[in-house]
């Protein structure tokens, strides 16, 4: 505890941002490593994650080899498109009709030849690289387009040659009075060029059109739909499916594309977050922006729960989000700080965890802690007994039922989801004793802090408390003060909206100090005993002093909260003991008086709850005094007492404002005369004549 106390209390300033953007890192450092919606997973290989449900509904992809293997079997049927150049023939033929003239061939060989080129031109030339792919198809035909675009005939691929074949044909069916040797000097190979030539467009379209009717697809998965639980085997059918959901959030998300820009994205996203916490305490709670302690806590708070949720994405545990108790922060700062700052920091705590699910996860989770984060703050108002905080569990549990029944019937509409998916009611019950066990985390918190719960600021005012109990027995007067004192207060902190149970319990132990030397305060002593007359005014006033530091002493020994100290430091501020000081100036008018011999250590009140317990002691006090309890003597004295105060700056350290002051005033006016009015003296019972002659 010490050590905790060093490090809040530590000398080195760090400014409050910087608390702020280590959070930021460290969750940033947190995040899912792989990707939130990648798992590792193989074929006849055990499930290692728990439960996945489809969180919407998408088409099962088939396997790159089926689908490849229904391509391979459409494309049997295809058949390329080919077009004649009419023009290849004609050039054909008029270069070997100019050629045989040069080189005075035979009439029966130009006239044989002729009529051979016009033969295989007409059947088509075909080349023969193209020949050879026609050859691997399954029918072995080719589309041939037609003068007119719009017409095709199908052609066997042996009606055609290629300029290999044509030209064996010519020499093969060359008649007995032509030469062979002599037809092969003609160079035939130059004038046996391909006419049917290969369509590029037409065949792209047609096999474009036939790879259309492919089915991508091999079934669909509906939106709720189990998909495969831990320990299931992952059979080729499964492995589809999960193959088929990663593509799918991949698309929709694009956690491959372009990662770099994920990574900045969500740390924008948790930076704003963050960012807005502390704008939110900057702009509205000032005070724990600028307290190092309520700074760490707050913060730890929210980082906690982000850390677990990524440590929890990164296993790919999604379903098992419901067992985390997000409730336990929200109730700490609740009990700790304040209900709008508990909220505040709930739903920021709630968002960056949002970041981290599936997409289609994202709404249901924060609708459902939206709620449970609202069930807390409206459950612990009033939170006055440990007991309440098993009561807010208990409709924190109701709160998880009912929000995710409503959400599943209103998005699905199916009931039946709802008992397929009766194991998240099972986690929520478990939520429910993890919230449970918050009132322990409450007594560590008040530990390892040094925060006060108002259930133990209930607990340490009750009067059968032994240092109270010791208080009253040693000194009795004083205790009596205390209780007069505690009942003011309550009234002013009601009235103008401070913390009246941290006061209350402040004032019962304000004064415990002066259980050392009771008998030197005016309220424990017996009349006709004055301890201080064998003293000196600085003497006196020393002891009289001396019960503030006292008082903080007991109170360490007894291991009370800072804040319970805070009241006994305050209480008197740095006014001075003006009983001794006014009598030591008035005995010694020639001599310059040095006035902290007769002032308090201090520091001055700082709260507007250690304000008003200066005020209700010193006008309490005074009043013990008043021999004139009438309404206008009291309202006289108070408004003195408090003005003096005001005028001395022991408020200046206060955010308490001129009409706090005002109110108070009126409320110790009006608890003091109802205090101090004089009751009515009851008659006494006159006795008959005949009962005194009797006697």
């Amino acid at each position: 505890m010490a050590q905790i106390d060093k490090i809040f209390n530590s000398r080195i300033k760090i400014p409050t941002p910087v608390f702020f953007i280590v959070t930021i890192l460290i969750i940033m450092y947190f995040l899912p490593r792989e990707g939130k919606y990648k798992y590792s997973y193989a074929e006849n290989r055990p499930w290692q994650y728990g439960l996945l449900t489809a969180p919407f509904n998408f088409h099962v992809h088939k396997s790159d080899a089926q689908v490849e293997a229904e391509k391979d079997s459409i494309l049997k049927s295809y058949q390329p498109y080919y077009f004649p150049d009419l023009t290849v023939s004609k050039q054909a033929v008029s270069q070997f009709s100019k050629d045989a003239s040069a080189k005075s061939i035979p009439a029966e060989y130009i006239n044989y030849v002729n009529r051979k080129l016009n033969e295989v031109y007409k059947a088509g030339i075909i080349p023969a690289e193209d020949y050879d792919k026609i050859q691997l198809l399954t029918k072995k035909q080719i589309q041939l387009r037609n003068d007119n675009n719009n017409i095709s005939s199908t052609r066997h691929l042996a009606s055609f040659y290629t300029p290999k074949q044509a030209y064996e044909k010519i020499i093969t069916d060359a008649p007995s009075h032509v030469d062979i040797n002599h037809l092969k000097a003609i160079n035939l190979n130059d004038y046996l060029l391909p006419n049917i030539m290969f369509d590029e467009k037409m065949s792209t379209n047609m096999k474009e059109e036939l790879l259309k009717q492919v089915a991508l697809y091999d079934g669909e998965v509906q939106s709720g739909e189990k998909i495969i639980d831990r320990g299931e085997i992952v059979d080729s059918r499964t492995k589809n499916i999960l193959d088929s959901y990663n593509k799918e959030v991949e698309s929709k998300v694009g956690t491959k594309a372009k990662p770099g820009w994920l990574i900045l994205g969500e740390l924008v996203m948790i930076t704003l977050l963050i960012m807005a916490l502390m704008i939110y305490l900057k702009f509205y709670r000032l005070h724990e922006y600028n307290n190092r302690k309520n700074v760490i806590f707050i913060l730890i708070m929210v980082g906690i729960f982000p850390i677990i949720t990524g440590l929890m994405a990164d296993v790919k545990m999604f379903s098992l989000m419901y067992l985390v108790p997000f409730a336990i922060p929200t109730i700490l700062i609740r009990t700790f700080i304040d209900s709008r700052t508990a909220m505040t920091t709930h739903m920021v705590t709630v968002l960056i965890c949002a970041l981290m699910l599936p997409l289609a996860q994202m709404a249901q989770f924060i609708v459902i802690q939206v709620m449970i984060g609202y069930m807390c703050i409206f459950s612990l108002r009033n939170l006055s007994e440990r007991s309440q905080l098993v009561y807010c569990s208990l409709l924190i549990l109701v709160t998880y039922i009912v929000t995710y029944t409503a959400w599943v019937l209103c998005t699905e509409g199916d009931p039946s989801l709802i008992i397929e998916n009766g194991r998240l009611y099972i986690y929520f019950c478990i939520n429910f004793v993890f919230v449970s066990f918050a009132y322990l985390l409450v007594y560590v918190c008040e530990k390892v802090f040094g925060f006060i719960s108002e259930v133990s600021m209930i607990e340490l005012s009750n009067t059968n408390r032994p240092l109270l109990q010791e208080l009253s027995e040693v000194a009795p007067g004083t205790f009596q003060h205390s209780m007069q004192v505690s009942t003011l207060v309550v009234s002013v902190a009601q009235r103008i909206g401070a913390n009246a149970t941290l006061v209350r319990t402040g004032a019962l132990y304000h004064d415990i100090g002066k259980m050392v030397n009771p008998i030197f305060f005016t309220e424990n002593q017996i009349e006709g005993i004055n301890p201080h007359a064998g003293l000196t005014e600085k003497e006196s006033a020393q002891v009289i002093i001396g019960h503030v530091a006292e008082g903080v002493k007991i109170a360490k020994k007894h291991n009370l909260p800072q804040q319970i100290i805070d009241f006994i430091e305050t209480h008197h501020g740095k006014g001075k003991a003006k009983y001794f000081y006014n009598s030591y100036v008035n005995s010694h008018p020639e001599e310059v008086v040095d006035e902290e011999d007769f002032t308090y250590p201090g520091p001055n009140p700082f709260t507007r709850e250690t304000a008003i317990l200066m005020m209700a002691d010193t006008v309490e006090a005074a009043s013990r005094s008043l021999k004139d309890n009438s309404k206008e003597a009291i309202t006289e004295m108070v408004n003195r007492l408090i003005d003096a105060q005001l005028t001395d700056g022991l408020f200046k350290n206060a955010p308490i404002t001129f009409k706090d002051i005002e109110i108070a005033k009126e409320v110790f006016c009006e608890r003091l005369i109802s205090m101090r009015h004089m009751r009515v003296a009851y008659p006494e019972l006159k006795k008959s004549d005949e009962t005194e002659t009797e006697q």
